[in-house]
C-alpha cells in the first residue's frame, strides 16, 4: 500500500515508522510545509521520499492528514479533490465536529474516515517519532455510518497494525468527552507552567525546589502551541463548561484553605482518590 504522510512529527512521524516495521507500507512519501522537518523525515527513514503536494496525493492509495486541527479543517476537501476514486483519507485530529463539518457534503466523504488515535507525548518534530508510540493506546472513529465500507476496513487494518483499540463515537460526543479528558488537562498544565514561571521572577530557587510531582504535573506544558491552540479553539465550547467546573473546585478549595478547614480539604482529596477506580 502507498502511503502519504501530511505532517512528519510526532504523530504523523510515528504511524509512518508503525506502517512500515509491519510491512503494511510498501512507501511511504512525504508532504510538510517545514522543508527542515521534511528533508530530516528522509533523513531519518520516516519516509522515502518527499514530493509536491498533488503529486503525492494523487499516488496514494491512503492518505495520513497527522497536522492541526485548524489546518485539516482548510486541507481536507482539497485532499479528498486530489485523491483517486480507490484511495482512503484519515486523520488523527483531537478534535473531530469541526473535521467531519468541513466535508459533509464533499462527494468524496465516503472515502475519508475520521478518526482520533488517544496518544503522544510533549515533543514534536521528526526526530520525536517513534515506534510503539500507538501501542495498547484508545482510538476512536466518528461517524462511522458515514465512511464507505472499503474505506473503514483500510483504516482498522492500519490503526490494527499499529496496535491500536478502535472504539466508535459520535463527533460532538466525542469533542465533549476529550474536552474534560485531554484537552482540560493540558490547560491547567500549561497555566501551572505560566503560574511557575511568573514567581520565579522573584523565587530564584524555585526549579531548584521542584520535585518529581511538579515535573509530571507540567510535563504537558511541554507541548506544542501550534498544535494545541487550535484544539483548544475549535473545541472552546466544551473546554470552557470543563474550565468552568475546574474553576468552581478550585475556588472551594481556596475558600476552605483560607478557613484552615483540614477536614474539607480532606474531604475534598479523599473524593478525588476515587479516580483510582477509574484509572487503578
Amino acid at each position: 500500500m502507498k502511503v502519504t504522510v501530511v505532517g512528519l512529527g510526532l504523530i504523523g512521524g510515528s504511524m509512518a515508522i508503525g506502517l512500515r516495521k509491519t510491512g503494511l507500507a510498501s512507501e511511504l512519501i512525504g508532504i510538510d510545509l517545514n522543508k527542515t522537518n521534511a528533508a530530516k523525515a528522509v533523513e531519518l527513514g520516516i519516509v522515502d521520499k518527499v514530493l509536491p503536494e498533488n503529486e503525492a496525493l494523487a499516488k496514494a492509495d491512503l492518505v495520513i492528514l497527522a497536522i492541526p486541527v485548524n489546518a485539516t479543517c482548510a486541507l481536507l476537501p482539497s485532499v479528498l479533490d486530489a485523491i483517486n476514486s480507490q484511495a482512503t483519507v484519515i486523520d488523527a485530529g483531537s478534535t473531530k465536529n469541526l473535521i467531519c463539518k468541513s466535508v459533509a457534503n464533499h462527494p468524496k466523504r465516503k472515502q475519508f474516515v475520521a478518526s482520533h488515535p488517544i496518544a503522544g507525548t510533549e515533543y514534536s518534530g521528526p526526530e520525536a517519532a517513534f515506534y510503539g508510540l500507538f501501542e495498547n493506546k484508545t482510538n476512536i472513529i466518528c461517524e462511522q455510518e458515514k465512511s464507505a465500507e472499503e474505506s473503514l476496513a483500510v483504516a482498522k487494518k492500519v490503526f490494527a497494525a499499529l496496535k491500536l483499540n478502535t472504539i466508535f463515537m459520535d463527533a460532538v460526543e466525542h469533542d465533549k468527552h476529550v474536552a474534560y479528558v485531554s484537552h482540560l488537562s493540558h490547560v491547567s498544565s500549561f497555566l501551572l507552567g505560566q503560574t511557575v514561571l511568573d514567581m520565579e521572577k522573584d523565587e530564584k530557587n524555585i526549579f531548584d525546589l521542584a520535585g518529581s510531582g511538579f515535573a509530571s504535573t507540567v510535563r504537558l506544558a511541554k507541548s506544542s502551541p501550534d498544535m494545541w491552540a487550535p484544539i483548544f479553539e475549535q473545541n472552546a465550547e466544551y473546554l470552557g463548561q470543563a474550565l468552568a467546573e475546574y474553576i468552581m473546585h478550585l475556588q472551594r478549595f481556596q475558600y476552605h484553605l483560607m478557613k484552615r478547614e483540614g477536614k474539607e480539604l480532606h474531604k475534598i482529596m479523599t473524593k478525588a482518590n476515587e479516580i483510582k477506580r477509574v484509572l487503578g
